[in-house]
């Protein structure tokens, strides 16, 4: 009994370790503070670019600025990327940002957008929800 009683309370301290966890996790990251939707260019670090549909977005440590035709400008508070195990911040960047947006930017040997002759140095993949925008990335 008293060995039933010891597991049922170890359970119930792992439990809640783990939803302390998750929820300093998601309070970490959702406190970013607001930031002014005129980011000077000079501070820009990548310049992301899709076509198909087309959009960009302008990624500076002040603010990540997504720009489509259809949609006026969204605006994310900076956040620090999560990078790779074992590789350096340059090979990935993921940006978890607010809401169900996610920004990646991967190292490639050459990306190219499909409309110009231009060769970018990464690619870049935005989700929003079940929406995914493919694109590339030059550093700045």
């Amino acid at each position: 009994m008293i060995k039933i009683i010891w597991k049922k309370i170890i359970a119930y301290v792992f439990l809640l370790l783990i939803t302390a966890g998750v929820i300093t996790n998601y309070v970490t990251s959702a406190q970013s503070t607001p930031v002014s939707p005129n980011t000077s260019i000079a501070t820009v670090e990548f310049e992301i670019r899709g076509t198909e549909p087309f959009w960009n977005i302008d990624l500076s440590k002040r603010a990540i600025i997504l720009s489509t035709p259809d949609a006026k400008k969204q605006t994310f508070a900076y956040v620090q990327p999560l990078s790779p195990v074992g590789r350096t911040p340059d090979t990935m960047r993921v940006y978890k940002l607010r809401g169900d947006n996610t920004l990646i930017i991967k190292k490639a040997n050459g990306c190219s957008d499909g409309m110009s002759e231009i060769e970018y140095t990464y690619s870049a993949t935005f989700i929003s929800g079940n929406k995914v925008l493919e694109g590339c990335a030059n550093k700045k």
